[in-house]
C-alpha cells in the first residue's frame, strides 16, 4: 500500500481526521477478534466494567502480538511515519481494546465530545495532570454500517478552534474542563473491519450510543512524538508542531 496522498493529508489537516479503508489484513482482524472474544468467554467481573469501558477491556491482551502487531506489522506504521517524520514516533507497545455493547437506553443518550487524557475517576488519569500525546490511530475489528451503532464521532475542526482557545486561555485551561466554545455538528463515522482511523489528539471526539444487536470492537493506539516530554503544552496551541509530513 503507497503511503497517504497529498489529498488524504489535505482532508486530515482540515477535518482532524482521516479515514484509510481496508489498511489491515483480514486474517489479522481475525486473530485479535479471536484472541478477545477467547478472553471475554472466559468472563469478567463486574466490578471491573467500568473501568474497562474507561481504559480497556482484556487488558492481558493489551501488549500482545494480536493487538499490536495491527500497528506494527501493517501499512499503519508507515502511515504515521509519513505525518510525524521516520522515526519520530515513540514505540507503540499496547492498545485499547474498545468494545462498544449494546445499549437497551431508549431513547439513547447523547454522545459527549472529550479529549484523551484529562482526567476521570476510571481512566487511570492522574488528578491535575493533562496525559495528551500526538495522534489517535483507530483500527476497526467489526463493521459499522448505521448510526448508533458504537460508532467513533468526531466533531470535525476542533482541532484548530482548540488550538486557537489554547492560544487565548493556556493548556492548562483544560484542568478546568473541555473548552467553552460553539461545537459544529458531530460524524458518526462508519466502517468495515480493517479501516483504520487517523486523528489528530486535539479533535474532539467520544463514541456513539450502540442500539444495534451487536459488540462493536475496536482498538485504539495512541502515539507520542519523541519531543512531546520537552514540553506538552506547545504542540496544544501550534498543533502541527511534530507532524512535519504536513507542516
Amino acid at each position: 500500500m503507497s503511503l497517504l496522498t497529498s489529498e488524504q493529508k489535505q482532508s486530515l489537516v482540515n477535518q482532524g481526521f482521516l479515514k484509510v479503508p481496508g489498511v489491515i489484513p483480514p486474517i489479522m482482524v481475525d486473530h485479535a477478534m479471536r484472541h478477545i472474544n477467547h478472553s471475554i468467554g472466559n468472563g469478567m467481573n463486574v466490578e471491573d466494567i467500568t473501568r474497562y469501558r474507561a481504559q480497556s477491556y482484556c487488558p492481558e491482551l493489551q501488549g500482545e502480538a494480536p493487538i499490536v502487531d495491527l500497528f506494527n506489522q501493517t501499512p499503519v506504521k508507515s502511515m504515521v511515519d509519513s505525518l510525524l517524520g521516520a522515526n519520530n514516533a515513540r514505540p507503540v507497545n499496547y492498545g485499547q481494546i474498545a468494545i462498544r455493547f449494546p445499549s437497551l437506553q431508549d431513547p439513547p443518550g447523547a454522545s459527549s465530545p472529550h479529549l484523551d487524557g484529562m482526567y476521570s475517576p476510571h481512566n487511570g488519569v492522574p488528578e491535575g495532570t493533562i496525559g495528551n500525546f500526538t495522534m489517535l490511530v483507530g483500527v476497526l475489528l467489526s463493521p459499522v454500517r448505521q448510526q448508533q451503532a458504537g460508532n467513533f464521532t468526531v466533531w470535525p475542526g476542533t482541532h484548530r478552534m482548540y488550538e486557537q482557545y489554547f492560544r487565548e486561555h493556556g493548556a492548562d485551561s483544560l484542568l478546568k474542563g473541555m473548552p467553552p466554545v460553539e461545537l459544529p455538528q458531530p460524524v458518526q463515522t462508519t466502517g468495515e473491519p480493517g479501516d483504520v482511523f487517523l486523528v489528530h489528539y486535539q479533535l474532539a471526539h467520544s463514541v456513539a450510543p450502540n442500539v444495534s444487536p451487536f459488540p462493536r470492537y475496536a482498538i485504539f493506539f495512541r502515539v507520542t512524538h519523541v519531543d512531546h516530554h520537552k514540553d506538552w503544552r506547545a504542540p496544544m496551541t501550534d498543533i502541527w508542531l511534530h507532524w512535519p509530513g504536513v507542516k
